[in-house]
């Protein structure tokens, strides 16, 4: 038998001497075959290297039991813990994950959106990329009845389920903990606010500015594409400040690490000069010196929550079409980054 064809039923079936009916009951643990000759075609089937093609009879189903999911950036921890969440759920439900990388642009999140709808998935995840603004490559989901689910960086559409935190909260409250500390000159460094995560975060700031009798600078707002170069220009920008800010709240934690190592390097000392709130709650806040005061961002809920809101869609428990905003708690985590010996 030639060794890489692909092993059938009826080739199993001949060298047992059983009708492929049979064998495929067998295979499928059927309880009208009895125990010893189930036992002995799961034994020939991986004797002779079967392999079952769960594709194809899927595709006579319409159901492929994979779910597409579309990530803007690989080396995070908030993506890796809502990608942990995501598995857990699907996981049990018996669905395969295909996962497609935008790398913050909008022609690969298209061309992702693209490869996964002609896989055939059952249903998306996405969190959309720094510059998308034209949606067209969700469409032929919508018009296919395929649910989508957006995480993180979403856009009110009307289609599609959001799965996101209170970012104009989750904004104000680092701000507002930074005046708390007396800091009155208050930076923020942050990424393109035509995202819903960073224009949010921003309108906190500002409120909170407002509430705490501090004036919005805007020489004082930074942006950037929050690499590990644009955060030491950043830092650097903000030495060369007058006056300098006593305080600045960080839309990233990787971001804030970087900045407050550029800070230490330049002789600031971190809070008594400068005061820093970071966001995300990533391993590198409880490892830098001092801790980094952060924004808990619960990725593993984030993707639990998306990926069970998608698997009630598909179940038809909720309408495949549902554009319901799901609001998952964040919280201030208070270290020794932001407090300062005496704050007033």
């Amino acid at each position: 038998m030639d060794s890489k064809r692909d092993i059938t039923i009826y080739d199993i079936a001949k060298v047992l001497n059983l009708s492929p009916a049979t064998v495929s009951r067998g295979l499928k643990d059927h309880p009208a075959i009895n125990i010893k000759t189930r036992k002995r075609i799961t034994d020939m089937a991986r004797e002779m290297g079967y392999r079952s093609n769960n594709f194809a009879s899927n595709l006579r189903r319409q159901k492929t039991n994979t779910i597409g999911i579309i990530i803007h950036e690989l080396k995070s921890q908030f993506i890796s813990s809502v990608l942990a969440g995501i598995e857990k759920v699907t996981a049990e439900a018996g669905y395969d994950l295909i996962i497609g990388h935008s790398s913050e642009t909008y022609r690969k999140e298209a061309a992702n959106a693209h490869n996964l709808f002609h896989k055939r998935v059952d249903g998306l995840i996405a969190s959309l990329a720094f510059d998308t603004h034209d949606f067209d490559h969700f469409d032929p989901f919508i018009q296919k009845g395929i649910p989508i689910v957006f995480f993180d960086r979403v856009e009110e559409l009307p289609y599609g389920t959001r799965v996101i935190i209170d970012n104009v909260k989750a904004g104000y409250e680092a701000t507002a903990h930074l005046a708390q500390q007396g800091c009155r000159h208050i930076a923020h460094l942050t990424a393109d606010l035509s995202r819903n995560v960073y224009a949010g975060r921003l309108q906190g700031y500002k409120q909170a500015l407002k509430d705490n009798g501090l004036a919005f600078n805007p020489a004082h707002l930074l942006v950037n594409d929050l690499s590990e170069a644009s955060a030491v220009r950043s830092a650097k920008q903000l030495l060369n400040m007058d006056p300098r800010p006593d305080g600045i709240f960080i839309t990233n934690d990787f971001c804030a690490a970087v900045f407050l190592k550029t800070l230490k390097e330049a002789g600031i000392k971190v809070p008594e000069d400068v005061a820093i709130v970071g966001f995300n709650n990533d391993a590198i806040a409880r490892l830098m010196d001092p801790q980094l005061t952060t924004i808990n961002y619960p990725g593993e809920e984030i993707g639990e929550k998306a990926a069970r809101s998608l698997l009630d869609q598909l179940t038809k428990r909720v309408s495949p079409l549902s554009t319901a905003t799901i609001v998952i708690r964040s919280e201030l985590i208070t270290r020794a980054s932001s407090l300062k010996k005496n704050p007033f």
